[in-house]
């Protein structure tokens, strides 16, 4: 009796450890991996996010992913999500320099910006203005003489306060010596363009990038990017040290995961973005989608982030930009 007692509790115990094996599988084996976009489908960040993750996944054995878009507050909604997601690996999400700094600044949020995991910077995109092919604004110039005549009445769109497109255009106020434009924001530069071609404003501040194919096809134009040389894919359009203003500046998006990423995994991500930013058909692309690449992973990534904490804080401090 005591052997078959002994037999059917050590055969019990070899059942209860696959057991709860198949029940706690090794991440990323689960489920998929959600991919959180804090904006609507079709903007930059979103168009990143779709064209990076499958390259990550095929990099990591198991890893299945899926994007979702929870746009919302410039961009906070999504983030939200995403930093307060169990640190589980099954959770990552998109995001924007220096937006992802300047929200919890400006507002309450529930996320502190430096808490994120960072993962992986992917694109850096030069701000700049575009307005419509048929537009009297020809030139910088001319958008800050309408700006002198009109004081009030000149409108500008840009994807939401506190935004790198709402930053900039505050930085060009102040250089340019000219009367607040009228802010328009929105909640990405998907649904902010149709408003543009449909004159309902008068100027875009976005980027380089959110409507290049709109230029190529003769319905949109630039006035001047905010970069430090003239981008291959805009060489007609100057840049605004070339018309006179010292401004650089521009969004920097990558991916990051919630505060606490075991270090197990936040080591297998950043591996294979690493790859996958190196990867010949991603570059291609890149290149095809215009998407101006700026890779860093891992603690790279978090200086950058770091450094733009510390300049929106001093700029808070000359400046608060809250409407």
């Amino acid at each position: 009796m005591i052997q078959r007692r002994t037999w059917l509790a050590g055969t019990a115990a070899a059942l209860t450890i696959p057991a709860v094996a198949r029940a706690q599988p090794a991440w990323p084996n689960e489920r998929p991996v959600e991919v959180i976009v804090p904006f609507p489908a079709g903007g930059g960040v979103d168009v990143m996010t779709r064209l990076v993750m499958p390259l990550v996944s095929a990099q990591i054995p198991g890893m299945r992913h899926i994007v979702t878009n929870r746009s919302g507050a410039a961009g906070q909604i999504g983030l939200e999500a995403t930093f307060n997601a169990t640190p589980d690996g099954y959770t990552l999400g998109a995001t924007t320099l220096p937006a992802h700094n300047a929200i919890p600044m400006e507002r309450p949020a529930r996320f502190r910006a430096m808490d994120f995991t960072f993962l992986a910077n992917i694109v850096e995109d030069a701000n700049c203005f575009y307005v419509r092919a048929d537009s009297p604004l020809r030139s910088v110039a001319d958008l800050i003489a309408a700006a002198r005549a009109r004081p009030g009445q000149m409108t500008y769109a840009t994807t939401g306060v506190g935004s790198d497109d709402h930053l900039f255009m505050l930085a060009f106020e102040q250089l340019a010596n000219v009367p607040p434009l009228v802010h328009v924001p929105f909640a990405g530069a998907a649904p902010l363009i149709p408003q543009l071609l449909g004159g309902h404003v008068d100027v875009a501040a976005i980027n380089v990038g959110d409507a290049l194919q709109l230029k190529r096809e003769g319905r949109l134009r630039i006035l001047a990017q905010a970069s430090a040389t003239r981008s291959a894919e805009a060489a007609d359009v100057p840049t605004f040290r070339e018309v006179g203003f010292d401004i650089l500046h521009g969004a920097a998006r990558g991916i990051v995961g919630p505060p606490g990423l075991p270090a197990p995994i936040t080591e297998r991500l950043t591996q294979a973005f690493a790859v996958a930013l190196r990867d010949p058909e991603f570059l291609r692309e890149a290149q095809r989608q215009f998407m101006p690449l700026n890779p860093m992973v891992g603690a790279e990534y978090r200086a950058m982030a770091q450094r733009t904490e510390d300049q929106l804080r001093a700029l808070w401090q000359r400046r608060p930009w809250r409407e």
